[in-house]
Parts: C-alpha cells; sequence; structure tokens
C-alpha cells in the first residue's frame, strides 16, 4: 500500500522546535502546490499547535530513499532547527492507523481532544480543493472522519473536562442548574480565567462582570463576551448580585481576604457564593471556606476532576483501539479489491485469447453454423470455469479477508503468469 505520513508532535519535539513547521491557513495551497509538483502523486497537510503531519503518495518512480523532512522543512527556510529524531513517518496500514488515532483523540495531547477532527477535515478540504488528494487519500480522509465520529458516539474519549477553564465551568454548571439566571464575576484578564469566562458563555450564563488592573483589558473581554466592568479597587463591593466569582490574577498577596468577604457576604444576605480560585500563588484566602455560604474552589480541586475524568477517557482508549481496528480491516479490504478488479480483467482476457487462438486455428473444419457454435459453446465453458474463481476473489472469505484476497491475487497472477503478460504486452 503506497501511502505515507511523515510527522512531528509534541512527543518528538518541544514547542520551540515545532512551532518552527506549523503551516497557516494561507501557506498550505502554495506548499501542498509545490510538494506534488515535486515527487508526489497526492498530498494533503494537517498542522496543528502540537502536530504537523504529510499524508501523501509518492509519485509513480519515486522512492522513500532519502528522508524527506528536510524538503518539508525547507518550506519554512528552518531545515537547520530539525533533526532525524524529531520526526517520525509511516508507511501503508501504519500510516492509515495513525491518520485513525490522530482524529479519534487517543494521539492528542489532550487526550480526547475534540478539535482534531474539525482540524482534519479542514486540512483535507485544503488539499481536497487545491487537487492535491486522489482515490487513496480522499478515501483514507472519509474513513478517518468516520472513525472519528465513531469514536465519539460509541465511547467515552470525549467525555469530562480535562482543561482547568472546562472543569471550573463544569463545575458551576453541577451546582447552577441554570446559570441563564446567573451572574459572574471575573476577576483578572489572564488566558485560564477568560477561557473559563468564555466556557462559561457558551453554557448559556446570563450575565458577565470583568475586573482588572487594567480597565482597557477587561473592557477588550466585555465587549468580546459581552457584559460590564467594575473598577478592580471595587470588585469586593461589587459582589452583591454575583453568584460566580472567578479570581486569575497574577498577585504575590491574597486580592480578597477571609475578612473582606465576610463583610461581601453580609451585604448579600448570605446568599450562596461560588468562588473558584484559579491563581497561583492564590488570589483568595484559603479561610474563605469557613464562611457560611461560601464555596471555594482552588487549583488543585479543579486538577483532581481533570485527573478523574482523563482516567475516564483513558479507560475508553481500548474501546477506540477496536474501532480503529476494525475500520483499518475495512480499509485494507477496499485497497485490495483495487488489485482484484484489473487482476479479473486481465485473466478473462488471458483465457479468451486462448479460446479465440485455438478455435481459429481450427475454424476451417466447420461450416458457418458448426464454427459459430463452437465459438459460442467455448466461450461458455470458459465462463463457467472462471465463474467460482472470480466470485471467490471479488468478495474474499474468512475473518481476515483482505489478507485472503491478497493472497488469492498474488496466486492467480503468478500461476496464470498474468505480470509476464502485461510486461510482454507493455514492450510491444
Amino acid at each position: 500500500m503506497n501511502i505515507h505520513c511523515l510527522g512531528i508532535n509534541h512527543r518528538t519535539a518541544p514547542i520551540e522546535v515545532r512551532e518552527k513547521l506549523w503551516f497557516s491557513d494561507a501557506e498550505l495551497p502554495g506548499v501542498l502546490a509545490s510538494l506534488k509538483e515535486g515527487r508526489m502523486a497526492e498530498c494533503a497537510l494537517v498542522s496543528t499547535c502540537n502536530r504537523t503531519e504529510l499524508y501523501y503518495v509518492p509519485a509513480p518512480g519515486v522512492t522513500n530513499g532519502s528522508p524527506l523532512w528536510p524538503t518539508l522543512a525547507a518550506k519554512k527556510n528552518a531545515a537547520e532547527a530539525f533533526r532525524d529524531e524529531h520526526f517520525y513517518s509511516y508507511s501503508g496500514m501504519d500510516a492509515v492507523r495513525q491518520l485513525y488515532r490522530v482524529v479519534s483523540g487517543i494521539d492528542s495531547m489532550v487526550l480526547g481532544d475534540v478539535q482534531i477532527i474539525n482540524q482534519v477535515k479542514e486540512a483535507f478540504a485544503c488539499a481536497q480543493a487545491n487537487h492535491c488528494t486522489g482515490i487513496l487519500l480522499n478515501r483514507l480522509y472519509n474513513t478517518a472522519l468516520h472513525v472519528g465520529k465513531r469514536s465519539r458516539s460509541e465511547t467515552e474519549i470525549g467525555e469530562g473536562a480535562v482543561s482547568v477553564s472546562y472543569a471550573a465551568a463544569e463545575l458551576a454548571s453541577k451546582i447552577f442548574e441554570d446559570l441563564s439566571r446567573r451572574t459572574a464575576m471575573l476577576i483578572g484578564a489572564g488566558e485560564t480565567g477568560k477561557l473559563t469566562a468564555k466556557h462559561l458563555k457558551g453554557r448559556n450564563l446570563g450575565k458577565m462582570i470583568f475586573a482588572n488592573r487594567t480597565r482597557a483589558h477587561a473592557e477588550h473581554l466585555a465587549e468580546i463576551l459581552g457584559g460590564v466592568v467594575v473598577d478592580f479597587e471595587r470588585f469586593a463591593l461589587e459582589l452583591q448580585g454575583v453568584d460566580i466569582l472567578i479570581s486569575s490574577v497574577n498577585s504575590n498577596t491574597h486580592v480578597l481576604t477571609a475578612p473582606a468577604l465576610r463583610q461581601a457576604m453580609k451585604s448579600r444576605g448570605n446568599s450562596p457564593l461560588f468562588i473558584i480560585d484559579i491563581g497561583v500563588p492564590r488570589n483568595i484566602d484559603p479561610a474563605a471556606n469557613t464562611i457560611d455560604n461560601v464555596f471555594l474552589h482552588d487549583i488543585d480541586g479543579l486538577n483532581q476532576i481533570i485527573d478523574g475524568n482523563l482516567s475516564h477517557r483513558r479507560a475508553q482508549t481500548p474501546k477506540v483501539e477496536r474501532i480503529i481496528n476494525e475500520e483499518a480491516a475495512v480499509f485494507e479490504q477496499w485497497h485490495a479489491s483495487l488489485d482484484v478488479s484489473p487482476t479479473i480483467v486481465e485473466l478473462r482476457e488471458a483465457f479468451e485469447a486462448i479460446r479465440s487462438e485455438e478455435v481459429g486455428k481450427h475454424s476451417h473444419h466447420f461450416d458457418p453454423v458448426t464454427s459459430e457454435a463452437v465459438d459460442m459453446l467455448t466461450k461458455r465453458i470458459i465462463n463457467k470455469i472462471l465463474h467460482a474463481p472470480m466470485s471467490n476473489l471479488k468478495n474474499g472469505t474468512g475473518e481476515h479477508a483482505s489478507d485472503d484476497t491478497r493472497t488469492k491475487v498474488y496466486f492467480i497472477r503468478h500461476l496464470f503468469g498474468l505480470d509476464k503478460r502485461t510486461h510482454h504486452e507493455n514492450k510491444d
């Protein structure tokens, strides 16, 4: 099988190396075109923050003799940044299984990554739009998407929060059944806090309040996510209508002390307050947990949730592997069938050539009516002789049908000299 994969990912190279081989959406068409013009009949490039993988079918007559990665690295003028050990390569069914593992999420930095299936879809759509794929990669791409969908519908590989921001939003959803009636305040505009706010908005949060030392940053977030801004120095006084407080501030001291929170709770009438402290060092005084109706969760608590969810996802991996093996067997059988059709045609042509030649030699012994009858009779004999072999060759048998079919094709071509016959015809 002439499908290959060349890749670099989070397991083989650090970020400072991987980022040098990241291709933007704008770069992909030109890179694909140059690769196809060179040594590839088909190619598609998947490039994300954690991996760059090239799937390709070599052009006729091109072998995988020399390493391909310098060619790919040269597209970014960064060949000096890489070494052989930064890359991995797969061929045949190993390349097929690699894409299946990627699209199912079990080869991701975050196990069960739900974004990767769309990233693969976009990468192959780009390759198809630029006429860089053909029968092999198109089939590989379509079956890979099927693997991704089966993995998510038949297993729980993508279930449960595995990031701090998502875990925080998931926890809030469990505590408050209807977030559309709730208000959250975000203190700080750090990346994790911002992602938490996005996840909460995605869960239909009713209202968002932002506070940050640099007010312009808070105003920018409010513009993006929708919400209002309060002065950082006064955020504790604005807690009256807040149900969820998220703190993500770089600070060596607590931005909210237990006494200040106790005072704020009095003004709230002691209505429950859910606090997510994502700061390191901690932003909220741990003594806040001693205050009635205050429910404080720090990053260690969230990590416990994440660890539990990751353990659950890891337990799903064997189920995903079974799906991959099932679909890989189907792909291998399909690929084997590509050899079956020309073999059937060539075998029938070989028998017909022998029949026709022998009938022709003796046709002078028969009158026209008898000659026509002999011609029809010998054709029927050939059809009956070939019927069972052709049917078995088309259908395959047994549990490992693809291996069985490929073996049959090999022996039929060898026994009847089809390759020699094809070679002889090509010479003529």
